[in-house]
């Protein structure tokens, strides 16, 4: 219960990973805000989960590639909990597509979701966060962010998870003094059925070293670890969590 009393504000916390991170961070002891686009009956069957998991907590529908709306949510996330401690930037769409084959406008959307919304959300909860000198930001990268890897048909992609990494780690030396760290964690490939660690300890997967599939729970531990007390001396890091995957 590291993280009892804090608040913490997941994006796109209705489901996937999202979703899983919002549950770790209760079952630590935070009081949880999830914010969401569209997908309300996801939201709320997070909001049960997270009830489940003894949290207080709310969910926000909202657009934050728009910045005016990523400061409203900050602000209202601010008003019923009294401030904001974690933010855990977990938006970013995917798509595929060669350099020549994406339009501006993909590319456009993919660095507007990626990199734009978490730098919308940064911006706005940052004075919440000088002004209680504590905060924990984490963003979500992409496997292989942090050496600006390159891999056909995912170019946009692929170059808006390096600039989250660039942007964090920049943001890292910046709000250092101010108590605030800046983390990056890097997913693999998440199983869109959503296994459970025990059901993935139980299978084979050749693709990954570690010799099984990864799961929502992987990741949220490591998330779960960047938002703690403990976590108070490491900033401007990126952890890949990939069983070894793309060494």
């Amino acid at each position: 219960m590291s993280l009892r009393n804090r608040v913490a504000l997941v994006t796109g916390g209705s489901r996937g990973i999202g979703r899983g991170i919002a549950v770790r961070l209760a079952q630590d002891g935070a009081r949880v805000a999830i914010a969401y686009r569209s997908n309300k009956p996801a939201a709320q069957q997070t909001l049960r989960q997270l009830q489940a998991a003894g949290a207080e907590c709310v969910a926000v529908e909202t657009d934050i590639s728009d910045p005016a709306r990523a400061e409203n949510l900050v602000k209202t996330v601010a008003e019923r909990f009294g401030r904001v401690d974690v933010v855990v930037n977990n938006v970013g769409d995917f798509r595929w597509g060669t350099v020549t084959e994406s339009s501006l406008e993909d590319w456009q959307g993919i660095f507007s979701s990626n990199l734009l919304t978490a730098l919308h959300v940064c911006r706005a909860v940052l004075p919440h966060m000088r002004k209680g000198r504590w905060g924990r930001i984490i963003n979500l990268g992409a496997v292989g962010a942090e050496r600006a890897f390159g891999q056909a048909k995912i170019s946009a992609y692929a170059a808006a998870k390096a600039a989250v990494v660039a942007l964090s780690r920049s943001l890292a030396l910046e709000e250092a003094k101010n108590g605030i760290t800046v983390n990056v964690v890097n997913p693999s490939s998440i199983d869109e059925n959503e296994l459970t660690l025990s059901e993935a300890r139980s299978m084979r997967d050749a693709r990954f070293p570690i010799g099984r599939p990864p799961t929502v729970e992987d990741v949220a531990a490591t998330v779960s670890f960047f938002a703690s007390e403990e976590a108070e001396y490491v900033t401007g890091q990126v952890m890949n969590v990939s069983g070894g995957w793309m060494l």
